[in-house]
């Protein structure tokens, strides 16, 4: 008998429309069994396209034992359904036990592509979308959420990370911390009826959720990618030409810092050096 396949489906964010015209068919006429989240969910995406096939759960609490479970059932030749509540299975959802172990098994895993929260999100934000890293959900306990965004604001590419309703406002809150007057994108309930986007700073989006009361709806967050910094091949004459310019000493260096990425005490040590070399030149 021929090893069955595990083919990841992806499934609509909210829009029912949003599903691929493969993944049907894979869901209607191929596949055997379907492994989902929650069953109740996707039976009634199984029902608004008049599709009757078993589901099983498979969640995050009983990952291991369901996959020896799928496992044995791919060996014995069916060919299996793998789809997370919305969007694209193991991304920020459950899945990576039993496709690592299907590969490790030698059993084909296919992908169907499709609907992603991360994916629908960073085009419409109107910042650069050329690299970008997606962080997931971050931390949730604050100490550890600040760290991964420290690690985040160093990065050169745009961020795109999932946070839940409840904790939008202490992630924003350490994003102004964090980031300053950096742009972000807020995207909200995606594809679905109520689907909207706030742009601004971190601090402007708070502002904008605070009359609000409570906030529902999954929550997409895209952050702008640091500046890039200028080509500054003689910071200590930068300084003197700011200075020269009317600027305060310490302000010219902060500045020549800033546009250079340089440490404030570097550019100062150079400033100093200029400063004395001319010193020592005029006395001469």
């Amino acid at each position: 008998m021929l090893a069955g396949t595990l083919y990841l489906i992806a499934t609509p964010i909210g829009n029912l429309e949003d599903i691929t015209l493969r993944a049907l068919r894979l869901l209607r006429d191929e596949i055997t069994l379907i492994a989902c989240e929650d069953t109740r969910h996707t039976q009634k995406l199984l029902e608004h396209y008049s599709i009757r096939k078993p589901l099983v759960s498979y969640h995050e609490h009983n990952e291991t034992r369901r996959s020896s479970e799928l496992l044995r059932r791919l060996g014995a030749g069916e060919s299996i359904g793998l789809v997370s509540d919305a969007g694209t299975p193991l991304i920020s959802d459950p899945g990576y036990r039993i496709v690592n172990a299907a590969i490790q098994e030698g059993f084909n895993v296919v992908p169907v592509p499709g609907s992603s929260a991360a994916l629908a999100a960073l085009p419409a934000s109107g910042l650069p979308a050329d690299e970008f890293w997606f962080a997931g959900f971050v931390p949730s306990k604050p100490a550890a959420r600040r760290k991964r965004l420290l690690e985040l604001a160093a990065l050169s590419v745009t961020a795109v990370l999932y946070e839940t309703p409840h904790r939008i406002a202490e992630t924003l809150t350490d994003i102004e911390a964090v980031f300053g007057e950096r742009k972000i994108v807020l995207a909200r309930e995606l594809t679905k009826i109520h689907e909207e986007f706030l742009r601004g700073t971190a601090k402007e989006i708070s502002q904008q959720l605070a009359g609000r009361g409570a906030i529902k709806g999954e929550i997409t967050l895209v952050i702008a990618r640091a500046e890039e910094k200028e080509q500054v091949d003689d910071p200590a004459a930068e300084v003197a030409k700011l200075e020269a310019e009317g600027m305060d000493r310490m302000e010219a260096i902060k500045t020549v810092a800033r546009r250079s990425g340089l440490p404030k005490r570097e550019v100062y040590r150079l400033a100093e050096a200029r400063g004395s070399n001319q010193a020592h030149k005029n006395l001469a």
